[in-house]
């Protein structure tokens, strides 16, 4: 039936249906593995995403590496001709794909000619299904995964993260408040049996999400049938609660970046509060509000910084709104009182209608151009698994259009209520400074000489 059903949305839906991006086939496989399956109009081509339920917050500081070292074993091949082999049989049907693992899952990426998409999608299953962990492939990814985060983690830097002078302004804020380890987690210790374990128990067609978007097989809802629909089910694994605030940090912090230079970076983190009903495209249009009311004061009226940026970021269960501007780091006091200021009007005036409506227009006219082709559908539908429910995804622009003025006050107003932590990145020394100080030094030598010289004549 399920087949039949697709069949007809092949042949029979025209391309006006196809670019409804937000409806799709979409059902379980008895096994417990979801389908996502999309017609698109690039012909010849498919964007294939394999969406795995397992991601970095799933670990303890110490283990967190699993999942990634994991993922990139399941390139080192399927038989003795290892990895190289794997990637020539890749090769041979004109495809190509990658892997990423994030806080939340670990995704396959492959883009692939039409008519090669079942024999590919063969490969993707035995590697996820073949792939010998032997303890000299687990070493070589090893090697891997530690130069993809920046070489051997020496003493040094271990230092450095424990002093906060390895991370980025966020970053070691929410290492402070509790919401992301400390140190960069390692590999080395990581054995077989714990990467066996998480591919047994996480690696489970109930637990993955499908998603193929393109020039799809007449025949596809039957391979996969067939094929995927092969997988044995696990009993689902129990994620790790999401990390909440449960430390104190420091209201405001310099951070030295560098050693000298006469430039600074001003970071304002607001946590955003949790509203009920409040959707999260109401806290994406404050941020583009705040980003464009920065930009008018701290460049176009004061000069202060040149690319001041507002930006959202997530540290376990808690997201971030932050404040951000390049300055010259003697502009700093200006820029602090610039920003205070935006601030009191805000809270006094509210947000400016006519302004708030240009951007709400211009977010939904984003919402339009932003996804097109096959592998942005299929990157879209990755990103917003979140928000699909039985064969449609939300539709953002709609979410947009909803959302009043008052609601954005409200959302600002709730923001503002607490003061936020102020984290400014800096160099050691200005210029200036490192001059003085040089000047200084070179003087007390000079006296010390001729102190010495003067108390030997004596």
């Amino acid at each position: 039936m399920r087949c039949l059903l697709l069949i007809c949305l092949l042949l029979g839906a025209g391309q006006g249906f196809a670019l409804d991006r937000y409806s799709v086939e979409g059902y379980q496989l008895p096994n417990g593995l979801q389908l996502i399956l999309k017609p698109g109009n690039d012909r010849g081509h498919v964007a294939i995403r394999l969406v795995v339920g397992v991601g970095l917050d799933d670990f303890t500081c110490a283990d967190q590496q699993l999942p990634h070292l994991l993922e990139h074993l399941l390139f080192s091949g399927t038989d003795d001709t290892g990895e190289g082999g794997l990637e020539e049989r890749m090769q041979a049907l004109g495809g190509e794909w990658n892997a990423f693992t994030s806080s939340a899952d670990t995704t396959f990426v492959i883009e692939a000619p039409a008519k090669n998409q079942r024999k590919i999608l063969d490969l993707l299953l035995g590697l996820i299904t073949h792939t010998q962990l032997t303890e000299q492939r687990i070493s070589d990814a090893k090697q891997v995964v530690e130069r993809e985060d920046g070489g051997h983690y020496s003493h040094l830097q271990r230092w450095l993260d424990r002093q906060d002078l390895g991370h980025s302004a966020s970053n070691q804020l929410a290492v402070e408040l509790g919401l992301k380890c400390a140190e960069r987690a390692e590999v080395h210790d990581l054995t077989r049996q714990q990467l066996e374990t998480v591919r047994q128990n996480w690696y489970a067609p109930n637990n993955m999400t499908l998603i193929i978007v393109g020039d799809l097989d007449r025949l596809l809802p039957a391979y996969l049938e067939r094929t995927y629909g092969a997988l044995e089910p696990v009993e689902p694994s129990e994620h790790r609660p999401l990390a909440e605030i449960d430390a104190k940090a420091d209201a405001e912090r310099e951070l030295v970046r560098g050693v000298v230079g006469d430039s600074a970076t001003l970071h304002w983190l607001l946590p955003e509060p949790v509203i009920e009903g409040q959707s999260d495209e109401t806290w994406n249009l404050l941020r583009d509000y705040l980003e464009w009311a920065l930009y008018s004061e701290l460049r176009l009226k004061h000069g202060l910084s040149y690319g001041p940026w507002a930006e959202r970021e997530v540290f376990g269960g808690v997201s971030f709104l932050s404040l951000n501007a390049d300055l010259e780091r003697d502009q700093l006091p200006q820029a602090r009182q610039v920003v205070e200021q935006l601030k009191a009007r805000l809270l006094k005036d509210g947000l400016d209608p006519q302004m708030f409506a240009r951007l709400k227009n211009t977010a939904i006219a984003r919402k339009a151009w932003t996804v097109q082709g096959n592998s942005a559908l299929a990157d879209y539908y990755w990103a917003s698994l979140g928000d699909y429910d039985e064969g449609h995804f939300t539709d953002p622009a709609r979410q947009l259009q909803a959302i009043s003025l008052e609601q954005a006050n409200m959302a600002m107003r709730e923001l503002f209520a607490e003061p936020g932590y102020v984290r400014i990145e800096k160099p050691l020394f200005s210029y200036h400074g490192l001059s003085m100080a040089i000047l200084g030094g070179l003087a007390l030598l000079i006296i010390t000489a001729v102190g010495w010289r003067i108390w030997r004549r004596r």
